[in-house]
């Protein structure tokens, strides 16, 4: 078994995965950090709550990692920063890696890192920017043994200014499969518009586990109804944020999206667990 086998063995717990991201302050916008403000008191919480992973930056990683826990959450790494949130949008956009990314994960202990590849309308550089963020990873995470997880992210301008998610399945799939080319060993990506069309990015994905991106704040029958749908389509989880660590009780929620990932919870029973 490669060391990348063996990190994602650690990542995956019988071929499933709960990760949730708590990596928001990276990308310096203030409505994101809303149920983060205290994010020892945040990893503490999630931590109890025992899902599979937590995503996390550099600056926040050790706040899992100096946990003394024998079975504490695998994390995820965050290796780039960019500056695609926010209602106004800046003159100058940019995607950077951090330094050393992946031997930074190594020394921390991480069980995979994750980078964007953004497609941004009329903005071709972020793309581009994204392209050489994921090679030079592709290339550092060979040498180490550290696999890739590759957020394939479309995003579309929304009035009153800034991005939104873009769920169109002809604009999500091609950049699914331009991550997958690029030598993704997990991929993170969106709910299409139709969730009933989900199964064609599962596909597009082929024998790359495909994790779900949680996006904004919904209705918690509305998420575990469509967490429900994903599963049953082939998805190996999901990457869930704010749905968890804004909600009133992100313990719960955690404990719910754990049942219907590995003890095949439907949405009632996964309910019942948040009342």
């Amino acid at each position: 078994m490669s060391d990348a086998s063996i990190r994602l063995s650690r990542l995956f717990n019988k071929g499933r995965c709960l990760d949730i991201a708590v990596d928001h302050g990276f990308f310096g916008e203030g409505s994101f950090l809303a149920g983060i403000e205290d994010m020892q008191a945040a990893v503490k919480t999630l931590v109890a709550a025992a899902p599979d992973a937590i995503q996390l930056t550099i600056g926040q990683a050790r706040l899992l990692q100096g946990i003394d826990q024998k079975n504490r959450p695998s994390l995820v790494l965050r290796t780039d920063v960019a500056n695609v949130y926010g209602k106004q949008l800046p003159d100058h956009m940019f995607s950077i890696s951090i330094d050393d990314p992946v031997l930074t994960a190594v020394r921390l202990d991480a069980a995979i890192v994750v980078v964007n590849l953004l497609d941004l309308p009329s903005r071709p550089e972020m793309r581009e920017a994204c392209i050489r963020n994921i090679v030079a990873l592709r290339a550092q995470c060979d040498h180490y043994g550290m696999p890739l997880m590759v957020e394939p992210l479309v995003m579309k301008e929304v009035n009153g200014g800034g991005y939104a998610s873009d769920g169109n399945l002809e604009k999500v799939v091609p950049l699914v499969r331009q991550a997958v080319e690029l030598g993704a060993d997990v991929i993170k990506a969106d709910p299409t518009d139709d969730p009933k069309d989900y199964v064609h990015v599962i596909k597009t994905a082929g024998r790359i586990p495909v994790l779900v991106r949680g996006g904004g704040r919904v209705a918690d029958k509305e998420l575990l109804e469509r967490t429900f749908e994903v599963l049953q389509m082939g998805a190996a989880g999901i990457v869930y944020g704010r749905n968890i660590i804004q909600h009133a009780t992100p313990a719960k929620m955690t404990r719910a999206l754990m049942a219907m990932l590995h003890e095949g919870a439907n949405v009632d029973a996964a309910l019942a667990i948040l009342k």
